[in-house]
């Protein structure tokens, strides 16, 4: 008898607790429509690219002068396997060639004449990966080494560019690896996980912590006490970003020493748009807690905010791998912002003249949304 008893005292609970979360309309939302829609995103973004497209930057080619008559091993490739792109738009791609297979799936190469200085412009920024150059029979291919995708391309493109015609790779190619400061892939990775810690510090220490002390009762014996609101907060956010300056510095220490990273531009303008990045995050901390006291809900809102942009601003992957048609929105992203601008000072020697802009429009983000969530703020 005491041990039915029992059991029935446990299905009871379990009932009683399964019934409290299936009746808050915002866990069944966080929690299963979130990931679907999620999967649907990715899935659009990953699944329907039939084609993978690579773009390459072509140094020292005229495609204005190109003959039949020439000899240049490149020239000679883009003239008789490539098609033309006769748009006078001068930043779109000139040439391009595609690769068909259809167990691997088609292979488009866009090739785009420019300088050394702006195609190491581009490799930087992560837009291209390979450069090519050459004269007569000689071609050269410059990238680096432990960029397995740069690598995956050379591999396809050294297997095509011959004679004007498609042919096994030459052997008078030869690779030129990029390993100097800026040019290598933990160059661009370093900067956006820098980045990414400040996204994901404030997120969660700022806007978790105050739901955890909303669904505790704290924030409402706060309130009780002779406290200005916006003091709380203001300490919330002081505190938050003192732990991201050091938690970015021990990283940023160790990348120079470990990895032997330099940072090339103004460091005072890093730091601005550092204080900057943590401002727009801790503002859109307090607007994502406002409101809500149930921890379940508050860590969708979170997931929200936090995932969309850890997949599309350019953390592990250059985000112009997705559509043509997404990249405004996504260089618009506060994340991507902070991240573009760490990594031009880290790798292009930008100062405050490039990184102006989007200081102030980080600031503005932080500011705004602070402004916002204060004001619907729910002490209880």
């Amino acid at each position: 008898m005491n041990s039915w008893f029992r059991l029935n005292q446990l299905w009871q609970l379990i009932l009683a607790l399964f019934r409290e979360i299936i009746r808050e309309p915002g866990v069944l939302f966080w929690g299963i429509l979130f990931p679907i829609l999620m999967s649907v995103g990715l899935g659009l973004a990953f699944t329907k690219k039939a084609d993978v497209i690579r773009k390459v930057a072509i140094i020292n080619s005229n495609e204005r002068s190109i003959t039949v008559s020439d000899t240049n091993t490149i020239e000679n490739f883009l003239l008789k396997s490539c098609e033309k792109n006769n748009s006078p738009d001068k930043k779109s791609w000139q040439w391009k060639y595609m690769k068909k297979d259809e167990k691997l799936g088609n292979s488009i190469f866009l090739f785009y004449n420019m300088e050394w200085d702006d195609a190491m412009k581009l490799l930087k920024r992560g837009t291209i990966n390979l450069l090519i150059s050459g004269q007569n029979n000689s071609v050269e291919y410059h990238f680096d080494p432990m960029n397995s995708d740069a690598e995956l391309t050379f591999l396809k493109l050294s297997s095509i560019i011959g004679k004007g015609e498609i042919i096994t790779a030459q052997s008078n190619s030869e690779i030129k690896p990029l390993t100097v400061t800026g040019t290598r892939y933990i160059d661009f990775l370093v900067p956006g996980l820098i980045g990414m810690g400040v996204m994901m510090s404030s997120m969660w220490g700022i806007s978790y912590g105050i739901i955890e002390k909303r669904s505790k009762k704290l924030l409402r014996r706060l309130v009780a006490t002779p406290m200005r609101k916006s003091h709380f907060l203001i300490a919330l956010i002081t505190v938050r970003i003192t732990m991201n300056f050091i938690e970015s510095s021990v990283l940023l220490l160790f990348a120079l020493f470990a990895f032997k990273m330099t940072i090339q531009g103004d460091i005072s303008a890093l730091i601005l748009t550092f204080l900057a990045g943590n401002i727009a995050f801790a503002g859109i901390a307090v607007f994502a807690s406002s409101h809500t006291s149930n921890t379940e809900v508050g860590n969708g809102i979170i997931n929200f905010v936090v995932f969309p942009m850890m997949i599309l601003s350019g953390i592990f992957f250059s985000y112009q791998n997705f559509p043509d048609w997404s990249l405004p929105v996504i260089r618009n992203l506060p994340l991507t912002m902070l991240t573009d601008g760490i990594r031009s000072i880290f790798n292009e020697g930008a100062g405050y003249q490039e990184l102006a802009i989007p200081i102030l429009i980080l600031i503005f983000i932080g500011v705004v949304f602070f402004s916002v969530g204060l004001k619907i703020f729910k002490w209880h």
